[in-house]
């Protein structure tokens, strides 16, 4: 507890999380343009083949389709910035210079996960200005969409920072993210509602965090969603504090780290 009071005024900290955001800023066409000319490529791809064929909530596809690409860009990148500096350094070898220093559990996974929100976030935001001139969007509920946001970016980063920490080597954690990161972003509601599946598939997608986090951030838009957002935001919460338990225990334990 002291480690996460102390946080804030610590020099360790607030040089470990600037390092962590210079780090993709400094190559910010790769970090930040790429992905969002990807999501621009999903939208004029699946928005353009059936925009005006389906409405989805009362509101057209593509518009519902936006809020979906603009999550998914902000879970991937804050997974990808932690996850992809840990394994790194652990190649590099200066994964040292981060241990040796008195720097606490808490601040260390406080400036990976924070760095994580800021990559997640600026990549989101930047699709949701080059996206948002396709579709008429409303924001019925904005407070909503600024926690899911900043949410699921933490959430992200956190699951980042374990798979850095689980993984030795590129293609361990190219696995994590082929089998585990992306087949929950894409099967999560990103571009559909649930409610379209089979009830056997509606039930599967209830087990998958990630469709809460794409579907309280869509209700802050539209005011609708499959599952209440309060429900939401209390399993993602739950998730958040599972998962960081679990990463400051690795951190703690120094699992694949001090060797």
């Amino acid at each position: 507890m002291n480690d996460v009071m102390n946080i804030g005024s610590s020099i360790g900290f607030r040089t470990l999380f600037y390092k962590e955001v210079l780090r993709f800023w400094k190559v910010a066409t790769q970090t930040i343009t790429a992905p969002i000319m990807t999501s621009m490529m999903y939208l004029l791809v699946f928005g353009q083949a059936l925009d005006g064929h389906v409405l989805v909530h009362g509101v057209s596809y593509m518009a519902f389709l936006v809020p979906g690409l603009v999550m998914m860009s902000v879970l991937q990148n804050a997974f990808a910035n932690a996850s992809s500096s840990l394994i790194q350094s652990k190649v590099t070898g200066n994964l040292v210079f981060i241990m040796l220093p008195p720097l606490s559990h808490g601040e260390i996974f406080s400036a990976y996960v924070l760095a994580a929100v800021v990559r997640g976030l600026a990549v989101g935001l930047g699709v949701f200005v080059v996206t948002a001139w396709f579709a008429h969007l409303q924001f019925q509920a904005p407070l909503w969409i600024i926690l899911f946001a900043l949410l699921g970016a933490a959430i992200l980063g956190t699951m980042g920072l374990i798979a850095g920490i689980w993984a030795e080597k590129f293609d361990q954690l190219a696995a994590f993210q082929n089998f585990v990161i992306v087949p929950l972003t894409f099967l999560s509601g990103v571009f559909y509602s649930i409610k379209s599946l089979p009830p056997l598939w509606q039930t599967i997608s209830h087990f998958n965090p990630f469709f809460y986090m794409i579907d309280g951030f869509r209700y802050g838009f539209f005011g609708q969603s499959d599952v209440d957002p309060w429900h939401s935001a209390a399993v993602v919460v739950v998730f958040l504090v599972v998962l960081a338990v679990t990463a400051m225990q690795m951190l703690r334990s120094g699992y694949k780290l001090r060797h």
